[in-house]
């Protein structure tokens, strides 16, 4: 879908397909920092 609503925008240069672009791929981007927040937390859990 990401991919999709930049494709729109290079087409059409709406400003909407771009901010709805940036606002999954911010999205996304704290989805992995979560992901990897939580991955570190089960690594120091395994230690202690």
């Amino acid at each position: 879908m990401r991919d999709f609503t930049w494709h729109v925008f290079k087409q059409t240069g709406d400003i909407e397909a771009y901010l709805l672009y940036r606002e999954m791929n911010d999205s996304n981007v704290q989805e992995v920092v979560e992901d990897g927040l939580l991955e570190d937390e089960a690594i120091r859990g395994d230690e202690e």
